[in-house]
């Protein structure tokens, strides 16, 4: 299948390794591609004053600042490492967003074959001339920003060493949840033909009827957040779908790849057998002679598939009848030459 489907974890693993684990158990089971988390050191992200978003207000009541609520989300080393190692053993993807230089730096040691880049990092130029010169595939989301600020991003990624070709596009809202009115599926396609690039739907709805369109316009990757629980603490739970709903996701996904099919447009092997009970044929209206001439009184089409086609139509019209034919008789083919 070609949508790669990517679980986020991100946060919500609140810390405990056990949960990060029964997510990536999750993820695989259901059928993702791909886990991703996040990397950051508190003290390198935000100032210790710097106030919650107001999604992370409504939805964490547990900490009063960003930093605060930031600090109890950090992933150590160790850390890192189980989750990786899990991973391997599980055979799926390990991805993470480098939220700082040095996560960077640490992601690029653990020989990481795909690194994503949020949504606020966008304008930010040294982080971007850092992740770019590592010349990995890269993932950037796209949200808050306008075209410009997306095409001076990839000047600064491309220019710092990363190629063109290893550059995937996600659309995506930071509204957590996002209203499906400020989905705007169809801005990934204005991506697509702006920047020539792959394209995708970081989904931060509410169910999945925005990502099911975004596949269905051609998104090569799809990024939806998993939780374990809605109601658990957390700034990203609310947003996140839960295991069952989350495997239902990805098998509409897998079918909506299949129903789409391809391109060119022919008949497939079953029609081609219903071709010849539904499709229909010229046929005698009534008696006709040898001899006689062909008329729309004396013809009819009926389903037989199997005679003259009525493409022909006019081609035998006022032509004199080769044989003799009784009513609802097929019209032989070599009456038309």
């Amino acid at each position: 299948m070609s949508v790669f489907i990517i679980a986020e974890i991100g946060v919500n693993h609140n810390g405990s390794l056990k949960i990060a684990k029964k997510l990536i158990n999750v993820a695989k089971n259901c059928g993702a591609n791909a886990v991703k988390f996040q990397t950051f050191k508190a003290d390198n992200l935000v100032l210790k004053k710097t106030q919650k978003a107001e999604y992370q207000i409504h939805n964490d009541r547990s900490s009063k600042t960003q930093f605060e609520m930031l600090k109890k989300l950090e992933l150590s080393k160790s850390f890192h490492n189980k989750l990786i190692d899990y991973c391997k053993i599980k055979k799926i993807i390990f991805i993470s967003t480098p939220f700082d230089i040095d996560s960077i730096i640490y992601l690029s040691k653990l020989k990481l074959n795909i690194i994503k880049i949020g949504s606020g990092e966008i304008d930010n130029l040294p982080y971007l001339e850092k992740v770019g010169s590592l010349n990995k595939e890269l993932i950037l989301s796209t949200g808050m920003a306008t075209i410009n600020e997306i095409s001076s991003a990839l000047k600064i990624l491309i220019k710092s060493g990363t190629k063109k070709n290893k550059i995937t596009l996600l659309h995506c809202s930071t509204q957590y949840p996002t209203p499906l009115i400020d989905a705007n599926v169809k801005s990934m396609l204005h991506l697509k033909n702006r920047f020539k690039l792959k394209i995708g739907f970081s989904d931060h709805t509410i169910g999945s009827e925005a990502s099911m369109a975004a596949v269905a316009l051609g998104a090569n990757v799809i990024e939806k957040h998993i939780t374990l629980d809605n109601y658990a603490k957390g700034p990203d739970h609310k947003a996140s779908m839960t295991p069952d709903n989350f495997k239902n996701f990805v098998k509409s996904i897998r079918n909506i790849e299949i129903a789409l099919g391809s391109s060119l447009k022919k008949p497939t092997f079953e029609e081609k057998k219903n071709k010849t009970v539904v499709r229909k044929s010229i046929v005698a209206n009534k008696n006709i002679k040898k001899g006689q001439k062909f008329s729309s009184l004396n013809l009819t089409t009926k389903r037989a598939g199997r005679g003259l086609s009525p493409m022909f139509w006019y081609k035998i019209i006022g032509k004199k009848a080769k044989h003799n034919y009784n009513n609802d008789d097929l019209i032989k083919k070599n009456e038309k030459k």
